[in-house]
């Protein structure tokens, strides 16, 4: 069987008769047609509620079209007819996994509109907090990444020491996801007698234990092979689209918002950025591996300034009734996942008239698009995987 080239988007195919006599069969063309393949919509127990329309020559990826809107509860509609306490406990839960950072582009940016400065304990809590958050969410993907290429035991040893930190979390905030612990204006209560000592041992057996997890995956011969050279993504793309946190750093944009534009106290650590230049699947997860071992040293040096510091308050008095005033205001995070905006506009009530989230997944799943075409089907679980998005953080 032999092939001519392809001639306006059709493969002619070519059947060769075999053998001789009145049994061969006679040469002739086959025009064949690509093949449309719709990856899900998948079940909202994996990484969400997301469909994939893939264009396919034989197994190979021609043309790929993220579909989003499955998952679609207009958080952003339902901010508008509650006040800024009950806002909180929508925005927290578009990115189910970073639900403490969420809350914290949200009050930031009242804050900002208040003119209020926010208690010295309460800015250094919520920055152990935020931090804590973040290895929580990094461990998650840490774990499912390689239980989508077929290895099922990292994610075993991911969610032990998820359990290690959800403890104190769920001891500081009574939640095990969605903590609710902001307010405007600090934190809902002070820090139980004793918990910054559990935290510390918390974060030193995560840090002794990691190892387990690096030296199950980052060896694996099979592990390489799948991952290496695969999806790659340039970092003119990354501009293009906007994509942001650890994916962008795996392709050498070197840029986080805690060390170029700090807020709470990232502007007195020592935030270290890590970034690859490969850009493939390989170096994203190298990046989300090295991160943790990064926000581990950070929510130690949080400890350390968290026990010199002198007693006081955690948060701000409020008036029963909460009104921003007049105006408008842009606050954005460096989220776990990437880049979250928060733009506010007020109209002097007790509800927001406008807050618009600008989501990391976002921007960061439509570049599939980019990147897909010229794999094969094969290889569009790892890219798909590496990206790192959660689709409720998409579909807000």
């Amino acid at each position: 069987m032999t092939g001519e080239p392809r001639a306006e988007g059709a493969f002619r195919e070519r059947v060769v008769g075999i053998g001789s006599g009145a049994g061969a069969v006679a040469p002739r063309e086959l025009a064949t047609e690509d093949m449309v393949l719709n990856i899900g919509p998948q079940h909202p127990s994996t990484h969400g509620v997301l469909r994939l329309r893939l264009t396919l020559d034989a197994e190979r990826i021609v043309s790929a079209e993220p579909i989003i809107g499955y998952m679609h509860r207009g958080a952003e509609k339902l901010f508008e007819v509650r006040d800024y306490r009950q806002i909180i406990v929508l925005a927290n839960r578009h990115d189910w996994l970073s639900a403490f950072a969420n809350e914290l582009g949200v009050v930031i940016a009242v804050e900002r509109m208040l003119g209020m400065e926010v208690p010295r304990r309460a800015v250094w809590a919520r920055t152990l907090l935020a931090e804590l958050n973040r290895v929580l969410n990094h461990l998650m993907f840490l774990g499912s990444y390689p239980l989508e290429l077929g290895a099922i035991t990292p994610v075993f040893y991911a969610f032990r020491e998820r359990e290690t930190l959800q403890h104190v979390m769920e001891e500081i905030s009574g939640g095990r996801m969605h903590y609710m612990f902001n307010r405007v204006g600090g934190l809902k209560e002070d820090l139980p007698l004793g918990w910054l000592d559990r935290v510390g041992q918390a974060v030193a057996d995560v840090r002794r234990r990691l190892p387990d997890i690096e030296n199950l995956v980052s060896g694996n011969e099979i592990f390489l092979a799948r991952t290496r050279g695969v999806g790659v993504l340039p970092r003119e793309t990354i501009m293009q689209y906007g994509v942001s946190g650890p994916i962008a750093r795996a392709s050498g944009v070197d840029f986080d918002l805690r060390r170029d534009e700090p807020y709470l106290a990232y502007g007195e650590l020592p935030v270290r950025v890590v970034t690859r230049t490969e850009g493939d699947c390989h170096a994203r997860f190298e990046v989300l591996l090295d991160q943790v071992k990064a926000s581990l040293d950070l929510a130690d040096a949080c400890l350390d300034r968290l026990r010199e510091l002198p007693p006081g308050p955690i948060n701000q008095r409020l008036p029963k009734i909460l009104k921003a005033p007049e105006g408008h205001t842009y606050a954005w995070t460096e989220s776990p996942l990437g880049i979250n905006g928060y733009y506010l506009v007020s109209r002097g009530e007790k509800t927001p008239w406008r807050l618009k989230l600008r989501s990391a997944s976002f921007n960061n799943v439509q570049v599939l698009r980019e990147i897909l075409p010229g794999h094969l089907v094969a290889d569009m679980i790892a890219i798909l995987g590496s990206m790192f998005f959660v689709v409720g953080d998409i579909d807000k």
